[in-house]
């Protein structure tokens, strides 16, 4: 009966889900308050079947984690993107590349791309009643192509700046791109989200059993409709900085058993003992993949260097430098793309963008106390840290910096889900659902309001469970003066 009860609330979940993606276009004014209305739906659904799912046990709760995972992923694939125009960009980026071009050599606007521009990203202009061309379309803006001044449609985000994203990242699109037609749209890119989430799920619900954790957690990931809307439906490149920071957390620890790490063994060789300084060394190498991807998920890597940090550092600069060679070979420096314009536009160099200190700190020294608190909070996860289960500062760490630095954009958060799932930290959770909230309802005093409510959740239930774990370390006392133990005699009383 539980099973089924399961199967009937992940059902309903999914249905939800491919409804409202299909249903309801997020680039048309007014759309936002039905889609929150679904997500909470989707929310609540997905948190009603994983309590039911925490009474089921044996295989068959696993393979309700999986099937759920693929069964939502493939929801998600119902419509395009409803509230991000990302992924056109990174289409735009892997079609530019195929043809032999770098990313970061020439805007999108710029005229020196004219031929290798596809309708759907830039459609051509219509007429409007009075003889004047304009753009048209619920996604598509208006703009001028660079040195002309033409009139150019386009479906991209800041079509006149260079690409912002690192090396890995462009890497990843070119790939996706390569196999597909240039008229394919917005399915390839949401295919590699769902197969890059999957592949997360599968990677959680296998790693967390040879660790004796409780698999069924994994679902936090797999039935998340966050996920599945971030991922898969804007499939967001940081699905592949994710899916490296978990593995690179998994190499870092220990599994249980010795089947496969026994002594003597080409696996013990990496892992045991003897191979610790291979174990950092692979372990630098998956922190700067997940970095050449998207650069958030490195916030996470902090808790797995306390053992030998130099080796781990090294190998993480070098893999991070190395996927950024071929790049600079061809466009020299200009491989930097967006990133100081885009923190600048953010308000981060201002201050705007810190919710919760730009209300009572002025410009710069919002900035600087930010600055401090996200080193602060990263320097507290390495130093907090158990080697053999990261997981718990990393929760900590990463949701204290997502809450300092309230980025607008809740798909960030995405680093955070796999490590609540391996914490079971649920409190955490409040972090995506604020960010979420704050994108729907785009206020500067509801973000306050909503990430200072979820900043207060996080850490009352962090310091009761602190709290709860730590010893007591105070010395009983004994009512009966007589019954206490007479101590030692010191030297001088025996001489």
């Amino acid at each position: 009966m539980k099973v089924v009860l399961v199967c009937v609330l992940l059902a309903a979940l999914t249905a939800v889900t491919a409804v409202s993606t299909a249903t309801i276009a997020g680039f048309v004014p007014g759309a936002k308050p039905a889609l929150g209305i679904t997500a909470g739906v989707t929310w609540l659904l997905a948190a009603a079947a994983f309590l039911v799912l925490l009474r089921v046990r044996g295989r068959a709760a696993i393979v309700l984690v999986l099937a759920g995972s693929a069964a939502l992923g493939c929801a998600a694939l119902a419509g395009p993107p409803n509230l991000s125009t990302d992924s056109a960009r990174y289409a735009w980026d892997g079609i530019v590349q195929d043809a032999g071009l770098s990313p970061y050599a020439h805007v999108p606007a710029a005229e020196a791309l004219d031929p290798y521009r596809v309708p759907w990203l830039f459609p051509v202009p219509v007429p409007a009643a009075d003889g004047s061309l304009h753009c048209d379309g619920p996604r598509i803006s208006q703009t001028t192509t660079l040195p002309g001044g033409d009139l150019l449609c386009t479906a991209l985000n800041r079509p006149h700046v260079p690409t912002i994203y690192p090396p890995a990242a462009e890497a990843y699109f070119a790939a996706v791109r390569a196999v597909v037609p240039v008229e394919a749209q917005y399915a390839p890119l949401q295919v590699s989200g769902l197969l890059l989430s999957l592949g997360t799920t599968v990677l959680l619900v296998f790693g967390m059993r040879a660790r004796g954790l409780d698999p069924r957690w994994a679902a936090i990931w797999g039935w998340s409709p966050f996920v599945a809307t971030e991922a898969v439906t804007n499939s967001h490149v940081d699905v592949l900085g994710v899916l490296f920071m978990v593995a690179t957390t998994f190499a870092a620890t220990p599994a249980l058993g010795r089947r496969l790490s026994g002594r003597g063994s080409r696996l013990h060789e990496w892992f045991g003992p003897e191979g610790s300084r291979r174990r950092a060394a692979l372990v630098g190498v998956l922190v700067g993949l997940a970095a050449a991807a998207k650069f958030v998920p490195a916030i996470a890597a902090p808790a797995l260097v306390r053992r030998r940090p130099v080796t781990t550092l090294l190998a993480a600069v070098t893999t991070f430098a190395v996927w950024y060679i071929p790049y600079v070979a061809v466009t020299g420096w200009a491989v930097i793309g967006y990133l100081p314009g885009y923190l600048n536009e953010e308000g981060y160099e201002s201050g705007k963008r810190f919710a919760l200190l730009s209300p009572f700190l002025p410009g710069l020294w919002a900035t600087a106390v930010a600055g401090a608190l996200v080193l602060g909070a990263l320097v507290l996860g390495w130093r907090a840290a158990d080697p053999r289960a990261p997981w718990h500062a990393q929760v900590v760490s990463v949701g204290a910096v997502l809450l300092i630095t309230s980025p607008s954009y809740p798909w960030y958060a995405l680093i955070l889900i796999p490590f609540i799932a391996l914490s079971r930290r649920w409190e955490w959770l409040v972090v995506p659902i604020a960010l979420t909230v704050k994108s729907l309802v785009p206020s500067h005093t509801t973000a306050t309001l909503v990430l200072a409510a979820a900043a207060v959740v996080a850490a009352t239930v962090t310091v009761v469970r602190w709290r709860r774990s730590v010893p007591l370390t105070d010395v009983p006392r004994i009512a009966d003066p007589a019954a206490a133990p007479r101590p030692a005699a010191t030297r001088e009383e025996t001489s």
